[in-house]
């Protein structure tokens, strides 16, 4: 296994730069300003910054209506500002990931504007159009209730076009591959910039295929493939965080079996059913829910949220569970939003009650996957519910008791800062819990701390140990000889309980806290007795603190043979001939190291990313080449590769132009085991 995965044990933290930090005093957080803040997040202890859109946009969605892929938003500074931004990241060990928005442009777009003049415009096919209103018109929208129809009549086209969101937001035509193109263009930029990554936002969509006589939507998943590839050739490490809400059993379509497609996505099945047990205290379909979605490539990585930009999305869940939540969580109706989730921020949500945000944090930073944070909940800001529709729980950032929670010096911020009730500025703040040890804060920076030191569950085995109360979550995870186990109480009142751990030898009879002095020893039976009070939680490592020591350097199973735990329950098999998941196997990482050397070679020692070797005779779609960074399962090679040349717009149009791709042929002798 890659040990220098950085996404697998990371900290993830989102936050919009127009709500951040003003540093010019207009109203409206800048880039410089959130410079100025990059010491607050270095010392809160998170890994990545996770930019939701900046891009220049007629802000009709919050920035998701983009109007210049290559830009900033001049209220947000300049590029320059920009590259500074990311240098101060890089200095502080701090890795950037920006939302890619490519389902859809703003209507002001030039290209969408350009599209509308005639059909003879070449970026008339970048978007997709109807002589008549199709049947289906009614149907599909994101934003039912508020939303009235996914295609609108444009008079200047004279013509329908298609949009999923908003009416000022047409969709492009994803499956053109000049769109194709383009996309891995803006990629390329960004990424030249100093980004680490994308996360891509509503990736169904992008991948499906689109028009007026489409009656059922196809998932073109390969397009996920030819973007990580792309973004393995220009920077091997960047990554493809993607949103997608999607049940359980094509999770595996996103990811890919070898793991070659998008390296993380959010785990909204968790999301949505870790919200049910924080409202019901029932932790069972909680526990169906990480089964379900425990398949996953061993490159691949869940990532785990509480809230984020958007509205609590229940729609997974039963009808009687949605409404259970709903009336535990957001009783009131302006508290709901589209039918199917809740709009407010975690903080008033769960009434305020420090015990119910602790336990919803460790929750968060024990489940399977990475913790991703949303900007103010690790200082529990409150919501403006006076706030149209998702902008409640998007208010800026509050620093201090200062005018304006220190945010802004301008009267007219962006939005308004919240300065009522328990959660205004003057009661929840950064600076007044920065002194205050026992602060949300101080918590939340100690967690997070903790949390890193806890590698197995980014990277490790979990198995959940039954109990016979579902008010009690206990989750063990094993990875290289060391183990940690985690315990909630889910409830408000105590709970006794009563429990093994589950592996041999007599490590399993001590867990040390890594929380407090609260130290397990189990009795002659093996069990251990814990007490938990009301919303309680314990952090455990199995069998005492020299875990260190006994860490393996490769990946065991319990009996000491090579191994890893995404190789169980599948029909691929691991080197040793055990069945694994689908995933990277060492001897398939050592093909691909050798393969890309012998390309390296071919090319002056460099891979030169805006070339691409032509594989003869078949097109690279048909290749049976195996793939540089993620192995195919095909191992039969007999093409060569012919010199190198740029793909034209003409061998685009005509289909003949290389991708950019890392499958790539190499030479027989070096394809065969």
């Amino acid at each position: 296994m890659i040990d220098d995965l950085w996404y697998k044990n990371g900290v993830f933290y989102c936050l919009s730069v127009g709500t951040y930090m003003d540093a010019n005093a207009d109203g409206v957080g800048d880039f410089t300003g959130l410079l100025r803040r990059l010491d607050y997040l270095h010392g809160l202890g998170i890994t990545t910054i996770w930019l939701m859109p900046f891009q220049p946009s007629p802000g009709g969605d919050d920035g998701y209506d983009i109007s210049d892929y290559y830009g900033v938003d001049p209220r947000y500074g300049t590029l320059g500002d920009f590259v500074e931004f990311t240098h101060g990241c890089q200095q502080r060990g701090l890795r950037v990931i920006i939302d890619l928005v490519v389902n859809h442009t703003s209507d002001q777009h030039p290209w969408f504007r350009d599209a509308r003049k005639s059909k003879d415009s070449p970026y008339h096919d970048w978007y997709v159009w109807s002589d008549k209103k199709p049947a289906n018109a009614g149907k599909g929208m994101v934003f039912p209730g508020v939303q009235k129809s996914t295609w609108t009549y444009d008079k200047e086209a004279r013509a329908w076009y298609f949009h999923r969101f908003y009416d000022f937001q047409p969709d492009l035509n994803t499956s053109n591959p000049h769109v194709q193109a383009e996309i891995l263009k803006i990629m390329g930029f960004w990424i030249q910039l100093g980004v680490s990554g994308f996360r891509m936002d509503a990736v169904p969509f992008v991948i499906a295929t689109k028009g007026a006589k489409v009656r059922k939507a196809v998932e073109q998943y390969d397009m996920l493939r030819s973007f990580r590839e792309f973004l393995q050739w220009r920077q091997g490490n960047a990554i493809i965080l993607g949103e997608a809400n999607v049940p359980p059993k094509t999770d595996m379509e996103y990811f890919g079996n070898d793991g070659d497609r998008i390296h993380m996505m959010f785990n909204f099945h968790v999301n949505q059913h870790l919200f049910y047990a924080l409202a019901s205290a029932d932790t069972r379909p909680l526990a169906k829910s990480l089964a379900a979605t425990k398949p996953r490539p061993a490159t691949a990585q869940w990532g785990l949220f509480l809230r984020n930009h958007d509205e609590l999305d229940l729609g997974r869940l039963t009808k009687a569970q949605r409404e259970l939540v709903f009336r535990k969580l957001g009783p009131d109706k302006d508290m709901q939003l589209y039918n199917r989730g809740i709009r407010r921020r975690l903080a008033p949500m769960l009434g305020g009650d420090r015990r119910r945000l602790e336990l919803a944090y460790s929750l968060l930073c024990t489940l399977p996957g990475t913790p991703v944070i949303r900007y103010g909940d690790e200082i529990g800001m409150g919501d403006n519910l006076d706030l149209p529709e998702r902008n409640c729980a998007r208010t800026p950032m509050q620093w201090s008791t200062e005018p304006h929670a220190g945010f802004t010096e301008s009267n007219k911020p962006i939005l308004p800062v919240i300065d009522k009730g328990p959660y205004g500025y003057e009661h929840v703040n950064v600076a007044k819990q920065r002194r205050d040890p026992n602060s949300l804060l101080n918590w939340t920076e100690r967690i997070v701390r903790m949390r890193k030191e806890v590698p197995e569950i980014g990277w490790g085995d979990f198995k959940v140990i039954p109990t016979r109360d579902p008010a009690v979550l206990i989750i063990r995870y094993d990875w290289r000889n060391n183990s940690v186990l985690f315990v909630h109480n889910l409830d408000e009142k105590p709970r006794e309980i009563s429990f093994a751990v589950g592996l041999p030898g007599e490590a399993a009879k001590l867990l040390v806290n890594l929380l407090s002095e609260d130290h397990s020893q189990a009795n002659q039976s093996g069990k251990h007795m814990l007490l938990l009070e009301g919303y309680g939680y314990r952090w455990y490592r199995v069998g005492g603190l020299d875990y260190l020591l006994k860490r393996s350097d490769i990946d065991t199973d319990a009996t000491g043979k090579a191994s890893h735990p995404a190789w169980e329950k599948s029909s691929m098999r691991s080197p040793d001939g055990a069945k694994r998941n689908p995933g990277l196997s060492r001897k398939r990482v050592n093909l691909s190291r050798i393969a890309l050397r012998a390309i390296r070679a071919t090319r002056g020692g460099t891979p030169y990313p805006r070339y691409a070797p032509m594989i003869t005779p078949s097109s690279p779609r048909k290749s049976t080449a195996p793939c540089i960074f993620s192995p195919c399962r095909s191992r039969k090679v007999e093409s060569k590769i012919s010199p190198l040349r740029p793909a034209t717009s003409d061998a685009i149009e005509t289909g003949s132009a290389p991708r950019f791709s890392a499958i790539t042929a190499v030479p027989a002798a070096l394809s065969r085991r």
